[in-house]
């Protein structure tokens, strides 16, 4: 089965495609760059290349990152905004969404809530050899952060009872 992770944002959305095969493998990761569209452009251009990605990697989920929290009132209503528009995609497409805070994720990957992002991806670099490959981008790692929770939290167990089998 293939994962959609997705890191949303405002003007950089990381996105991820992961095999829940045994090992899980990451097969595609990158980032959407919309900061040179114009702001009421941005969500039709995000759900067309998310669209894109669906249609090609027809995945059957989507982890996408909660919005926990922000500093600044402007910034959360815009990823907000993006996420409203990943949300709506992913229900067109009828994939089923799973959300994660950036707490259940680091927890998760790491064991450590509180870990930082070069914690994360060098976590991320051993336990999938082909993130390993990967030049370092932070909303890429993060997409991939959220899919392989997604993975060890909804996926993993599923597939134990057959490796016991």
């Amino acid at each position: 089965m293939i994962i959609l992770g997705i890191d949303p944002g405002t003007s950089s959305i990381g996105y991820s495609i992961f095999a829940t095969d045994n090992p899980p493998r990451l097969l595609r990761a990158g980032v959407l760059r919309l900061e040179r569209i114009a702001p009421r452009d941005r969500l039709f251009v995000l759900h067309t290349n998310i669209k894109k990605l669906i249609s090609e990697w027809e995945p059957k989920t989507l982890a996408i990152e909660k919005l926990f929290f922000a500093k600044n009132a402007k910034t959360a209503l815009a990823v907000s905004e993006s996420r409203g528009a990943l949300l709506l995609t992913a229900a067109l497409a009828g994939i089923t969404v799973f959300e994660y805070t950036p707490l259940e994720i680091k927890k998760t990957v790491t064991g450590d809530g509180k870990a930082d992002k070069a914690a994360m991806e060098k976590m991320l670099r051993l336990v999938l050899p082909d993130a390993a490959k990967l030049k370092t981008q932070d909303d890429m790692f993060d997409a991939i952060a959220v899919a392989y929770a997604c993975y060890l939290k909804e996926f993993r167990n599923s597939y134990a009872k057959y490796l016991n089998a």
